[in-house]
């Protein structure tokens, strides 16, 4: 099962009362379907970048939760009953992928070989590129000289 990150976003006077009965219910369903609820957190009352517009009014704040899940792929269909949620303004889904970065994506041997020949590459290509530099200089001076 792939693990998935549910953000939540609240509105500003939501009780914690109503948030964890809301947060919950969301656990509940991925528990239905087999899934585990893996971490829980609260992020607070935050600043948006912009109001959004509801019913009863404009928000520019709300209150962020995030839930990481492990859950099957058919969740993403059936959390859409949070779109009939008067407390929620806004609700993501987003699948982790498995993604490396920097030295975890080559092996230990790979790596070191590889970003020793980034830096030796990094500092020839400034030098080559200063020594060009002076040559247009001298040429540029030769021409008007000529002339």
């Amino acid at each position: 099962m792939p693990l998935y990150d549910c953000m939540l976003l609240l509105k500003p006077h939501v009780k914690k009362e109503a948030l964890m009965d809301l947060v919950a219910k969301v656990g509940k369903h991925v528990y239905r379907r087999n899934g585990v609820l893996a971490d829980l957190k609260s992020f607070g009352t935050v600043q948006l970048g912009y109001g959004i517009k509801k019913l009863d009014g404009r928000y520019y704040q709300g209150q962020l939760m995030q839930m990481t899940v492990m859950t099957p792929p058919s969740l993403n269909k059936e959390l859409h009953y949070l779109n009939k949620e008067d407390r929620l303004l806004r609700w993501l889904l987003v699948k982790h992928r498995d993604v490396k970065f920097g030295s975890d994506f080559l092996s230990e041997d790979d790596s070191k070989a590889e970003l020793s020949k980034f830096r030796s590459n990094l500092y020839e290509d400034e030098e080559e590129d200063d020594d060009d530099d002076d040559d247009e200089d001298e040429t540029d001076e030769t021409e008007r000289n000529k002339v």
